[in-house]
């Protein structure tokens, strides 16, 4: 077993690293080596899971009392999340093995996917927090180099997500940090630091910017955006839609289960407020993109709340809600991605003004997509609803068994969860109108399906929505519940029968499909053309496009302002940032002013402060 969480990290890590150095006439072996040894890395993970407690010891640095060890420990919770990451490696690899985007630089895409892959093991299977932040740094460094082998303008994207993330990744060294001369310690299993003074607040807050901007929830979820808009779509299935939500959320229940004994009520308020705020105010900016990639990014932000809001109501169910919901949005998140990408290389754009009526030509995408646009919208019974049911469990739970100020709160929570979900199903309603089922415009007639290879993984993650929906009870209790060492029969205290639901769901679909039939063969329904007063109107111009939808929202009283600074970036934290750095700079540039007698007096005044402050000389 030792060797068995070694080669799952360090085979796809070297593996990884040599095909970056491979050139671009020899991506068909490229292709071959990440698909071989992404399958061997899942079935390490799933071997992993299955064989349960192991840990591994490796000396590295010795430097007279203080040793680093490279520490590897299975953990039921690190354990699933490993397997369900070598999954969508595999599943992804599979996906881009026809698709287009990538051709130019093969090499470094499947290169970075492999590193990627080791990394994510790295952290998932790391018991020191030191090499928990090199391997996470080693994700980071992957994400750059596969967002950089998109199209236009993905140079701008790598760079904003590397300086976005760059910046977090200080913060949680600086937090580990903190922890280490807290605790005595970087060994995770050996850490508990009580929230009850400065120093542990501050690491905790340190720690918990890493992983929200990992996850990318709000308010640094900026470049996850950015990225959907130019990286492809292979690239956003896998890391920002699904590793990266999975680390982020691994990260965040590590420091609020295991790092921290969660005695302040301020850090509560602080996550359920990030939560909430994520749910509403990302979905509310994905209703009036125009851009597919664009509004599924925005989707993947508001997803990333409910996950937080469940894990800071404290309950059982809320905790195993918001794990539950972090697998659920990777999958149908995943799928979703992949069919925007399968439609976006079938037509050349991701435009919704640009696409329509492509049910016919893409049915198998469409059908993928439509599953897994009813599961984020949390409609019963597919996964989707289940988690989020889960969570609206665990945020009544906290209101009528704690006394904090979260807790009174308990009603604004749960009212942004559920509304939350109703605006997600208007957004994907406009989605699936605009790409499938409006008009066919006439340049797109010769549109074909996706490949066969492209199709397999979509199908796949779709089964899963279903599967995981219909019969929750089974992944709850072989992943969710051991992972947070709680008992099932003590979680969900609320009843949904999904299998009756699912039947009589059947019946209703069945039923209505009998009344529409006997209506077109009784003859009494009556197709007549469009009227337009005589003229013949070409097909472009009798499309109602999707991008209209919801438009009055964006120009409404109090939101038109709000929309309109969100567009120009007033809210982003790296246009934000870059703006305050060139005013810093243009001041220092002001003050020394480039003559010598100004650079001497800098330079006194600097020896002074150095002499009488740090110094203490007076």
């Amino acid at each position: 077993m030792d060797n068995n969480l070694l080669i799952s990290i360090f085979l796809p890590l070297i593996a990884g690293f040599i095909l970056l150095f491979v050139p671009n006439r020899a991506r068909a072996f490229c292709k071959a080596v990440t698909l071989i040894i992404s399958v061997v890395a899942f079935v390490l993970a799933i071997n992993i899971f299955k064989a349960g407690d192991a840990a591994h010891g490796w000396p590295v640095l010795q430097i007279d009392g203080f040793s680093l060890d490279l520490l590897l420990k299975v953990t039921p919770l690190g354990s699933f999340i490993l397997m369900f990451a070598m999954g969508f490696g595999v599943l992804i690899t599979i996906y881009s093995l026809k698709s287009t985007a990538q051709v130019k630089r093969a090499g470094e895409f499947y290169g970075a996917i492999l590193l990627t892959l080791g990394g994510s093991a790295g952290i998932l299977l790391s018991d020191n927090l030191m090499f928990l932040l090199i391997f996470w740094e080693v994700v980071t460094v992957s994400l750059y180099l596969l967002i950089g082998t998109g199209g236009r303008g993905c140079n701008f994207a790598a760079t904003k997500s590397f300086a976005m993330i760059g910046a977090s990744d200080a913060a949680f060294l600086l937090g580990v940090l903190m922890v280490w001369a807290t605790a005595g310690t970087l060994v995770i299993s050996e850490i508990s630091l009580a929230t009850t003074s400065a120093i542990p607040i501050i690491a905790f807050l340190l720690l918990l910017t890493a992983a929200i901007t990992k996850a990318g929830a709000m308010p640094l979820h900026t470049w996850l955006p950015t990225s959907g808009e130019y990286a492809s779509a292979s690239v956003m299935a896998l890391l920002p839609a699904a590793i990266d939500k999975l680390l982020g959320i691994y990260l965040l229940i590590l420091i609020v289960r295991q790092l921290f004994v969660m005695q302040s009520a301020a850090l509560s308020m602080v996550l359920a407020v990030i939560g909430a705020g994520t749910i509403i105010i990302a979905v509310m900016i994905a209703m009036v993109q125009h851009n597919l990639k664009k509004l599924l990014s925005y989707h993947a932000i508001s997803q990333v709340g409910y996950m937080i809001l469940g894990i800071a109501t404290g309950t059982p169910v809320g905790l195993a809600g918001g794990v539950f919901h972090m697998l659920n949005n990777a999958i149908y998140k995943c799928c979703l991605f992949l069919c925007g990408g399968a439609v976006e290389e079938a037509t050349g754009t991701a435009e919704l003004e640009k696409l329509g009526g492509l049910g016919k030509k893409m049915s198998i995408t469409f059908t993928a997509c439509f599953i897994a646009a009813l599961s984020i919208s949390g409609i019963p019974p597919l996964n989707g609803f289940v988690s989020k049911w889960m969570i609206y469990q665990g945020v009544i739970q906290m209101g009528t068994e704690q006394t904090s100020g979260a807790a009174k709160l308990w009603s604004v929570w749960l009212v942004a969860a559920m509304f939350g979900s109703a605006l997600t199903l208007a957004s994907f309603v406009k989605v699936i109108h605009s790409v499938f089922l409006s008009r066919l415009p006439e340049e797109l007639k010769e549109t074909k399906a996706a490949p066969a290879l492209q199709r397999l993984p979509m199908m796949v993650l779709a089964l899963l929505c279903i599967g995981f929906g219909i019969f929750y009870h089974w992944p709850l209790k072989m992943f969710i519940y051991p992972a947070l060492n709680l008992e099932a029969d003590t979680v969900i205290f609320g009843n949904w029968e999904s299998g009756l639901a699912t039947i009589l769901m059947i019946i209703g679909i069945i039923l209505g499909s009998l009344i529409l039939a006997v209506g077109f063969l009784s003859k009494k329904v009556r197709l007549v053309p469009t009227w337009t007063c005589g003229e013949v109107q070409e097909n472009a111009e009798m499309t109602i496009p999707g991008t209209h939808f919801y438009k009055t929202v964006s120009s409404m009283s109090g939101l038109k302002g709000l929309y309109k600074g969100q567009e120009k970036g007033c809210f982003d934290s790296y246009d934000q940032s870059g703006k305050v750095g060139s005013a810093l700079t243009n001041f220092l540039r002001w003050l020394h002013g480039g003559i010598l007698s100004i650079y001497l007096s800098w330079v006194i005044m600097g020896l002074l402060v150095i002499l009488f402050i740090v110094c203490k000389i007076w």
